[in-house]
């Protein structure tokens, strides 16, 4: 019997919790012996749940229990879970977390110490909650060179832009229904503004090279520039506008970005809407695969969590490796990163014409009845190019295809 103590009795912790006593018949056939929740360690009490009968409220008294061979993190944040996450390891404990903050700031470092120890560290509910991305990755994907990944990494602004698009909504107004439907937090920052985002296409783009790739050295922008006018101009051109998180292989180098990019239906991630994620892999051998799923949500992302463990209970005493050295990545200068823009300036239409080509030389315009601002899309160009012929105009916005 493998014994596992529950860190945060939160909406994962608690769905982790669940579905190792719902399943355990299944898990234990797949695992080929149980698995116990010894303890649950949270601040709060849970009078009438079963689980109080194992909280605990000291970590201490779980890293110093040696029958709990496994910890799951499902606090967030960094802190206190790093101290408490390397505490477990060097107590001979495997961890797996759901934790994309604390794997993206210190991912290497833990793997190197479960190495060490002899035990696993493992994270894959911190990137796409329920679909299996981080494991394909490691063992699926470990014959081919990694092209690209790109993904809608975050349900929230999938479903803001989604509603903007079908409805013709404001994104105001989105963002304040997605707050009582529970899709997006009180505080929507992380997601709206694509920091979520960027620490799930910095571990994405880490484990596929083998080394760190810091996220705030990626290039990151949100949603919330993003307007009706927008979605308008988008449909005209048979597009639709998604944000991505995406790194490519260029040479010996990777670019990596988190942006809002204009897809048409030819593109493979055209159809993902609403709350789904999905993730597309180019392998230099297996070619285009997709991952497609809910990206977040109880039970989707504490079966993922619960996954791990099971890895975990299969490979007790033995270290499973991760390649993903502390070395820094070569990232490519974003300036030197080529797109197509679709711009919108101000001014009318026959003056706005003659700056952008001025500006940008061939443009190809594109026309939804505003008398007051001027629609166009430009030529492949790098990010240098398109800021110094945005300075020559009046840009409202602007937003690369992919």
């Amino acid at each position: 019997m493998k014994k596992v103590s529950v860190l945060g009795y939160g909406t994962v912790g608690s769905g982790v919790v669940e579905i190792l006593r719902e399943n355990a018949e299944l898990i234990e056939k797949r695992t080929g012996e149980k698995i116990q929740v010894k303890s649950v360690l949270d601040l709060r009490d849970f009078p009438g749940d079963p689980v109080q009968d194992i909280i605990v409220h000291d970590f201490e008294e779980i890293k110093n229990d040696s029958e709990v061979q496994i910890v799951v993190e499902t606090m967030g944040g960094l802190h206190p879970a790093y101290e408490f996450v390397k505490a477990s390891l060097e107590s001979g404990k495997s961890v797996c977390t759901s934790n994309k903050a604390l794997v993206a700031a210190y991912g290497p470092g833990l793997l190197k110490l479960a190495e060490e120890k002899n035990v696993n560290f493992l994270f894959e509910a911190s990137v796409g909650g329920g679909i299996p991305i981080i494991r394909p990755l490691k063992v699926s994907l470990a014959p081919d060179e990694i092209l690209e990944i790109s993904g809608i990494l975050n349900g929230t602004t999938n479903y803001i832009l989604t509603e903007m698009t079908e409805k013709g909504s404001d994104f105001d107004s989105v963002l304040k229904d997605a707050q009582e439907k529970g899709y997006a937090e009180k505080d929507p920052t992380a997601d709206v503004e694509g920091y979520d985002a960027c620490r799930k296409i910095a571990i994405l783009t880490s484990l596929a090279y083998g080394k760190q790739l810091d996220f705030e050295d990626i290039y990151t922008e949100g949603i919330t520039k993003i307007t009706d006018r927008d979605i308008q101009y988008a449909k005209k051109l048979g597009a639709k506008i998604k944000i991505f998180g995406s790194s490519k292989k260029v040479g010996d180098k990777v670019s990596a970005m988190v942006a809002p990019k204009l897809i048409t239906s030819s593109h493979p991630l055209y159809s993902v809407d609403g709350v789904f994620n999905a993730i597309l892999v180019k392998g230099n051998m297996v070619g285009d695969v997709m991952f497609y799923g809910q990206g977040a949500g109880k039970l989707a992302t504490a079966s993922a969590v619960v996954s791990d463990v099971i890895d975990e209970a299969k490979h007790f005493n033995i270290n499973v490796k991760t390649l993903w050295d502390s070395e820094k990545l070569a990232l490519m200068p974003t300036k030197e990163v080529s797109f197509r823009f679709f711009v919108r300036i101000h001014g009318k239409k026959e003056e706005a014409a003659a700056q952008a080509e001025c500006a940008f030389g061939k443009v190809t315009p594109v026309d939804v009845g505003f008398e007051d601002e001027y629609g166009f899309v430009t030529e492949e160009m790098t990010e240098s190019a398109f800021e110094k012929a945005a300075g020559e105009v009046d840009v409202i916005n602007r937003i690369r295809f992919d």
